[in-house]
């Protein structure tokens, strides 16, 4: 068996050292994900005239086009139809194209969760006279939230995961660094096992950090219940 465990623990530092680039890329990603994905959300449930129907094919088309495809259409494709966009780097090109795709997948959560929340809400928010804003902001997107944590974590996880695509425009990122290593020395399995394992690491910290924020937003509910 020609298997190297010594070269692994030599190059993981210098794999690593790009973990911050992957997670700068993911977190930001996902936070824009979410913004949009709320906008999307909001725009369904109240069916907002016009925009809801184009709104419906947008999505569509970013749920059924596979992410490389996006990626490459955000970094080599935009520029064409918009001059400005050719001093987009890298980096921006793959946060673009993964916020805007899985906002498309968030909106449906969000939309999801939207449903989950009693109409009874929205019509106690009209009995106090709140404006529509108002009651959105501090009584149903709180509720909204909440039900939508466990599916969002996921996305975020993925998110994080899809990063790796990053290498094919050019992103020196940890999969770029341990396909670089291994052109050097052929030892294939252990450069891109060493990625693997790194990704697998993140996706056991990032579950476990999920678990407890689900159980930190459910506390108030429990205490609500148990009375």
């Amino acid at each position: 068996m020609n298997f190297d465990f010594g070269y692994m623990i030599d190059i993981f530092p210098r794999i690593i050292e790009y973990l911050p680039i992957v997670l700068y890329m993911g977190t930001l990603s996902f936070i824009l994900a979410v913004i949009i994905g709320l906008i999307f959300a909001v725009i369904i449930n109240f069916k907002v005239p016009v925009i809801y129907q184009i709104l419906v094919v947008i999505i569509s088309y970013f749920r059924g086009v596979p992410t490389l495809i996006q990626i490459f259409i955000f970094y080599f494709g935009m520029p064409q139809l918009f001059p400005s966009f050719n001093s987009l780097d890298a980096i921006t090109a793959v946060i673009f194209a993964l916020s805007v795709k899985n906002a498309a997948y968030l909106s449906e959560v969000f939309r999801s969760a939207f449903l989950a929340v009693d109409k009874g809400q929205f019509e106690a928010c009209d009995a106090v006279n709140m404006t529509k804003w108002q009651g959105l902001r501090t009584v149903i997107l709180p509720q909204v939230l909440r039900v939508a944590i466990p599916s969002s974590g996921n996305y975020y996880i993925m998110m994080i995961k899809e990063t790796s695509l990053a290498f094919t425009i050019g992103v020196i990122d940890m999969l770029a660094r341990a396909k670089l290593e291994s052109a050097v020395t052929y030892k294939f399995l252990e450069a891109y096992l060493t990625v693997g394992l790194i990704y697998w690491a993140i996706t056991v910290i990032l579950s476990y950090l999920q678990s407890k924020l689900e159980n930190y937003v459910e506390r108030p509910y429990r205490k609500e219940a148990t009375k």
